[in-house]
């Protein structure tokens, strides 16, 4: 759910919010944190029973941990038949996979070089591969849709400030790609 997560706004009696980082959360956000129950869980490893949720709510978070495709997984099991998942995600153009495949390599060579483009989300996904993730799973899809043209046309309407934003000029970065499915 994030610090300041969709989960926040809604003012639902049962509603809980997951992230690895509520305990500190709490500490740091505490308005926020009082919205709703949170839980330190990580998203690959659910602690709630199979069947147990009318509506999943997954906004921009799968692309931050290591195994996006066994998140959503997860976000299935935990669902009810008939229930809602609501699911977006930021896309990237393929440039920034590979080159952030590269930084890592670097990293963990114990080269401290830094380049921000690369190295904000743990996983970059592209269109086809977020659309991957929903594949063989019992849901039908309902709504689906991205904004990669509009975040084109936004990226070279905008001033350059840095490097950053000179290649999301030619590659696009953190078009929003947006799911509604209902488990079958």
């Amino acid at each position: 759910s994030g610090a300041h997560g969709l989960i926040f706004y809604f003012g639902a009696k049962h509603g809980v919010g997951v992230d690895p980082l509520a305990v500190s959360y709490r500490g740091l956000f505490p308005r926020w944190q009082n919205c709703a129950a949170t839980i330190a869980a990580v998203g690959e490893q659910l602690p709630f029973s199979n069947e147990s949720f009318d509506v999943v709510l997954c906004d921009n978070v799968v692309d931050h941990a290591e195994s996006p495709k066994q998140i959503v997984a997860e976000f299935v099991r935990i669902l009810r038949p008939g229930g809602l998942l609501y699911f977006t995600v930021n896309v990237h153009h393929p440039v920034y996979s590979v080159a952030a495949g590269l930084h890592s390599g670097w990293r963990g060579l114990g080269i401290p070089y830094e380049i921000g483009p690369f190295a904000d989300h743990t996983t970059h996904l592209t269109l086809p591969r977020a659309a991957e993730l929903f594949k063989d799973l019992p849901l039908e899809i309902l709504s689906e849709k991205s904004n990669i043209d509009e975040e084109r046309a936004r990226a070279r309407k905008q001033p350059a400030r840095h490097m950053g934003d000179r290649l999301k000029r030619v590659f696009f970065k953190n078009a929003l790609y947006e799911v509604v499915a209902r488990r079958i």
